[in-house]
C-alpha cells in the first residue's frame, strides 16, 4: 500500500507551480507596455488618460479635439494655466503625425483652492483638458492607413498639502475614416467649462473696461459687458499673467450698474508688469463647493493696464512661495523616509497586522485546497509516531517551505509594484495559463490519491526513491506546494494587513508574510513538536488507504473551481479546452501505468494524441472573449460594471453607490455573491435607497482596479464599498453579513 504519494508528487510535480507562477509574473509585468502603448496612466493621486473627439474621422476642415482627462483622489489637485502661489500648471507635449497641428490647451475654468494663508487655481474631481487640432489640407496618411497614432507626454504637479510631481507618457490609435464620438459629452462638457469672451464676437478687449494701478500696491478694475445674470453677484477674478495680485487677500467689489469694479492689492513678490491684462470672470463659487462639477460660466476680458508699475521682484524659475513649500516638503519626506527606515508603521499598528496575518494562516488550513495537503502530511506523519526527532525536522522543514514562499511571492508582488505594476494580491491567478497549470497539478494530485496511478511504475528509480532519500527536501517542497493553493484565499481573512504591507518599508511588509506563512504552518509544526499531539492522532492502519483516496475527491472540487475560474477570463471555450487537455493528462499517466507491451503502445498512443490536443486546444485558454454577454448579464441583474470615475460621477449627481470589488478565483466573493448579496432583505433596502450597484471585476489583471483598491488602502479581493454624497466612502468587513450591509444602508 502506497503511503507517501504526495511526497513524492510534491518532489517531481511542484515544479509545474513554479513554472506557472514565474510565467504569470511575466506575462504580469510584461502587459504594462505592448505595441499599441496605453492611452491611461494611474498613480496613488490622480488617472491620467488621452481622449479624443472627431466626430468625422481625422480630415481637413473637420473638427479634431485631444485632450488629457485627470480625475483626482479626494482633496488632491492639479493646476490651471496660472497656478497663484504655489503650483505648475499641466503641461502637454504632443508627438503627432505630420499633417496633425495641436494648438493651446483650451483651459476650463478653474477653482480658487485656499491652501492656508496661500491661493491657487486649479482643478479637483475630474477635469477634462481640451486641445483642437487643425488637420492640413494636404494630410495624407496613405491608402492602407487605418490609424494615427498620437503621442503624448505629459507633466503635471499633483498638490493636497504635500505636492507630488508626476508625468506619464500615452499612445492612442486614432481611427482615420471612421468617427470617434465616444467622448462627445466629456468634450461638450470642457468647451462650456472654457471661458468665452465677455461680448460675443471679440477677442476679449472690452471698451472702457480697464485696470488703474494705484497707490502703488492697488489695481483698480472695472469691467464692462458682463452678462445681466451676473449683475450684482460676488465674483471670482482669475488673472491669467501670474505672480501679479495677491491672490490670497480679500478685496472690495462693486456693482455700478452694468460696470463691476474691485480694487486688488498686487503681490509683493509681482515680477510682472503687463500693459494688456488678460482676467477671467465668474460667479464665485459657494463655499464648501468641493470636488462636484462645476456648472458656473466664464468670462474672458483683456484689460488695458493705466499707469506706471512699481518696481517688481526679480523674476524666479519657480515661485518663492512654491519653492519653500517644495524644500519644506523634501525635508519632511527625508524626515519621514528616515523615520520609516528607523520604525516604519507604528508599534501597535504593525503588530497588528502581524497578528492578523498570523490568524489568517491558520484559518487557511480549514480550506478546501489547503486541508488535503495538510491532512495527508499529518496521517504520513503517523506512520512514525516513534520517530520524534525525524518529525521534529520535518515539522521545521514544512515551515521553512511555507514561510520562505510566501516571503517570496510577497517580494515579488512588492518588486513589481515598485517597478510600476499595477498588481495585487492573488495576482497570479489573473493569469490563465497559471490557472490550467495549477489545474493540471491538482488533477494528477487526484488521480494519485485515488490509486490510478503511482510514480514509482513510470518514474526512473532515482527519481521515485528521492522521498526516502531527501525527506528533509520533500517536507519543504509540500509547504511550498501548500502556498501555491493557499494564497489566492488570504484576501477575506487579512484583506487590512494585505493593504498595510503596500505602505511599509520592505522589511515589515515581508515580516507580515512571513507571520501569514507562520499561520498555515502552525498545526503541523505543533504536531511535529509535542508529543500529546501525536499521541492522539490515530494509529496506522487499513484506514489511511481510505482515507487517501477520500482526499482525492477536494482535489477533484479544487478542479472544478479552477476550471470555472478560467471560464471566466477565457469564456466557455477556454473551459472547455481546459477539460478537453486534463482528460488527455488522465489517459497519459494511465497509459505510463500500464506494465509490459500495453504500456509501450498505449502511452505512445495517448503522448501523441495528448501533443495534438494541445496544439489544437490551448491556444483557446489564453484567449480573451469578448464581454458583452458578462455585462448584459450584470445589467439584468442591476449590478453594472465598474469603470474608473463612475462611481464619484454618480455620487456627484446625488446617489449613493455600492461598489463590489471582486474576482472569480476567490471563493469568498463567490460565497458573499450567492449569500448576502442575493438575499432578498439586502435587495429590496439597496432598491429602496435607490442605490447604484457597480461590480469591479478583478479576475484578470485590470491596473484601474488595482489602483482603486490601493486608494482604500486595500491589495486584493474582496472589498464591498459604499460610497455617499458628502459622505467619506465606508468599506465593509470581507465576510460579509446581511445585518453589516442593512445597518450600513440606513445610514445612507
Amino acid at each position: 500500500m502506497p503511503s507517501r504519494p504526495l511526497h513524492r508528487l510534491a518532489v517531481t510535480l511542484f515544479l509545474i507551480a513554479a513554472s506557472a507562477l514565474w510565467t504569470g509574473a511575466n506575462a504580469q509585468f510584461s502587459s504594462k507596455t505592448t505595441g499599441q502603448g496605453t492611452s491611461v496612466v494611474t498613480t496613488p493621486y490622480v488617472r491620467a488618460e488621452l481622449l479624443a473627439h472627431a466626430p468625422q474621422g481625422v480630415a481637413p476642415g473637420q473638427p479634431l479635439w485631444l485632450g488629457l482627462q485627470i480625475t483626482h483622489q479626494p482633496e488632491w489637485h492639479t493646476y490651471w494655466k496660472n497656478p497663484g502661489d504655489s503650483g505648475l500648471p499641466t503641461d502637454l507635449a504632443w508627438t503627432l503625425p505630420a499633417g496633425l497641428d495641436a494648438g493651446e490647451i483650451a483651459w476650463p475654468l478653474p477653482k480658487k483652492i485656499p491652501i492656508g494663508t496661500l491661493a491657487n487655481y486649479g482643478y479637483e474631481g475630474t477635469v477634462l483638458l481640451p486641445v483642437p487640432v487643425t488637420v492640413a489640407s494636404n494630410y495624407a496618411p496613405g491608402p492602407l492607413a487605418k490609424d494615427a497614432t498620437i503621442k503624448l507626454r505629459a507633466s503635471w504637479l499633483v498638490c493636497r498639502k504635500e505636492c507630488i510631481p508626476e508625468e506619464g507618457e500615452f499612445t492612442l490609435q486614432l481611427p482615420i475614416q471612421s468617427t470617434t464620438a465616444l467622448n462627445g459629452a466629456a468634450f461638450d462638457a470642457a468647451a462650456k467649462a472654457h471661458p468665452g469672451p465677455v461680448l460675443a464676437g471679440t477677442n476679449g478687449i472690452v471698451p472702457d473696461s480697464q485696470a488703474q494701478i494705484a497707490d502703488g500696491n492697488l489695481l483698480n478694475v472695472s469691467v464692462q459687458g458682463l452678462p445681466v445674470a451676473l449683475r450684482g453677484k460676488t465674483l471670482d477674478l482669475f488673472p491669467e499673467t501670474a505672480e501679479v495680485i495677491d491672490n490670497a487677500a480679500s478685496w472690495k467689489q462693486s456693482w455700478n450698474g452694468s460696470v463691476w469694479t474691485a480694487q486688488i492689492p498686487l503681490s509683493a513678490q509681482r515680477s510682472a508688469s503687463p500693459s494688456l491684462m488678460p482676467v477671467v470672470l465668474a460667479e464665485q463659487a459657494p463655499a464648501g463647493h468641493g470636488s462636484g462639477p462645476d456648472t458656473r460660466t466664464g468670462y474672458r476680458a483683456e484689460l488695458k493696464v493705466l499707469g506706471t508699475w512699481p518696481q517688481g521682484a526679480s523674476v524666479a524659475a519657480v515661485s518663492p512661495v512654491l519653492e519653500a513649500a517644495l524644500k519644506a516638503n523634501a525635508a519632511q519626506a527625508g524626515g519621514a523616509a528616515t523615520s520609516a527606515a528607523g520604525s516604519g508603521a507604528s508599534s501597535l499598528t504593525l503588530t497588528a497586522a502581524l497578528l492578523g496575518a498570523l490568524l489568517g494562516g491558520l484559518i487557511l488550513n480549514l480550506m478546501p485546497c489547503v486541508f488535503p495537503v495538510l491532512a495527508i502530511k499529518v496521517v504520513g506523519f503517523t506512520q512514525h509516531a516513534q520517530d520524534r526527532r525525524a518529525h521534529r525536522i520535518s515539522g521545521i522543514a514544512y515551515t521553512a517551505g511555507v514561510v520562505l514562499s510566501f516571503i517570496a511571492l510577497g517580494a515579488l508582488m512588492l518588486g513589481l509594484r515598485a517597478a510600476g505594476e499595477a498588481v495585487g494580491w492573488g495576482f497570479q491567478l489573473q493569469s490563465p495559463a497559471v490557472v490550467a497549470s495549477l489545474a493540471a497539478l491538482f488533477t494528477l494530485i487526484a488521480l494519485n490519491l485515488a490509486g490510478v496511478f503511482e510514480f514509482g511504475h513510470f518514474l526512473p528509480s532515482s527519481v521515485a526513491s528521492l522521498q526516502a532519500r531527501h525527506p528533509v527536501a520533500d517536507s519543504f517542497l509540500t509547504g511550498v506546494l501548500a502556498v501555491a493553493v493557499a494564497s489566492p484565499c488570504t484576501a477575506p481573512f487579512m484583506g487590512a494587513s494585505m493593504g498595510l504591507t503596500a505602505t511599509l518599508p520592505a522589511p515589515q511588509g515581508l515580516a507580515v508574510f512571513a507571520a501569514l506563512g507562520l499561520g498555515l504552518a502552525l498545526p503541523y509544526l505543533t504536531a511535529s513538536f509535542v508529543p500529546a499531539v501525536a499521541r492522539a492522532l490515530p494509529r496506522p492502519g487499513a484506514w489511511m488507504d481510505t482515507f487517501r483516496k477520500l482526499m482525492a475527491f477536494p482535489m477533484l472540487a479544487t478542479v472544478v473551481w479552477l476550471v470555472w475560474v478560467l471560464g471566466q477570463q477565457s469564456g466557455i471555450d477556454g473551459a472547455g479546452a481546459l477539460l478537453i487537455l486534463l482528460v488527455g493528462l488522465s489517459l497519459v499517466v494511465w497509459a505510463l501505468s500500464l506494465a509490459g507491451r500495453a504500456r509501450v503502445w498505449m502511452a505512445s498512443v495517448s503522448i501523441a494524441a495528448m501533443a495534438l490536443l494541445v496544439w489544437s486546444f490551448a491556444p483557446h485558454i489564453t484567449h480573451v472573449p469578448t464581454t458583452q454577454s458578462a455585462t448584459q448579464a450584470s445589467s439584468a441583474s442591476g449590478w453594472q460594471p465598474w469603470a474608473p470615475g463612475a462611481a464619484e460621477q454618480i455620487v456627484a449627481d446625488g446617489r449613493p453607490v455600492f461598489v463590489d470589488f471582486t474576482a472569480a478565483w476567490c471563493v469568498t466573493c463567490q460565497y458573499n455573491k450567492k449569500t448576502t448579496l442575493a438575499d432578498a432583505d439586502v435587495l429590496a433596502d439597496l432598491q429602496a435607497n435607490n442605490v447604484a450597484l457597480l461590480r469591479a471585476d478583478w479576475t484578470r489583471r485590470d491596473p484601474a482596479i488595482t489602483a482603486a483598491l490601493a486608494s482604500l488602502g486595500r491589495n486584493g479581493v474582496p472589498v464591498y464599498v459604499f460610497y455617499r454624497p458628502g459622505k467619506p466612502p465606508v468599506v465593509l468587513t470581507e465576510v460579509l453579513s446581511v445585518d453589516e450591509v442593512r445597518a450600513t444602508i440606513a445610514q445612507l
